[in-house]
């Protein structure tokens, strides 16, 4: 048996949904300077992965309609192979991030990113993504646009829904 151990690295891509509008726009709007609205997924094994409304899902590398991420962050290296990383995916999948759990402020795409690079290498995602809805939300505007926030469905396009199990290609 092979002692050796192998590593795959995990990188995390950082989009930003607003395409630089919430840059411009954010310190008239909510009276504060917000960088960018993220949308987070994970790359490891040769594939994207993310959360949304429709599930789980992969798709290559910069393979959604988002284009290129806007950042890339390199949270190390992990042992978890292929086949522990799938069914891993397909339990958070029937659990913890089903389609009907996703909510837009509290479970999503960076809820997603954060528990998942937690489980590969131990480390966080950036404090700044993650604590982006409790920004907007302390503002009166924040507030004000809450319902109708709650009511947007995001649509990460470009994916493969993980129903079952993700080596069922």
């Amino acid at each position: 048996m092979d002692n050796q151990a192998s590593t795959y690295s995990v990188k995390l891509y950082i989009y930003d949904l607003s395409k630089g509008l919430a840059r411009q726009l954010s310190p008239m709007m909510l009276g504060k300077q917000l960088e960018g609205i993220w949308h987070t997924a994970i790359v490891v094994h040769g594939s994207e992965f993310f959360y949304g409304v429709q599930g789980i899902a992969s798709c290559p590398p910069g393979g959604t309609l988002l284009g290129e991420p806007n950042a890339i962050v390199d949270l190390g290296n992990t042992e978890v192979n292929l086949d522990l990383f799938t069914e891993y995916l397909s339990s958070l999948g029937e659990s913890t991030y089903r389609a009907d759990s996703y909510q837009l402020f509290e479970h999503n795409c960076n809820s997603f990113s954060n528990e998942v690079a937690q489980f590969l290498t131990g480390r966080k995602i950036p404090s700044y993504i993650t604590d982006l809805p409790s920004e907007v939300l302390s503002t009166p505007f924040g507030q004000a646009l809450r319902p109708l926030i709650d009511s947007i469905n995001i649509y990460p396009p470009g994916n493969n829904a993980m129903n079952g199990y993700y080596g069922q290609r």
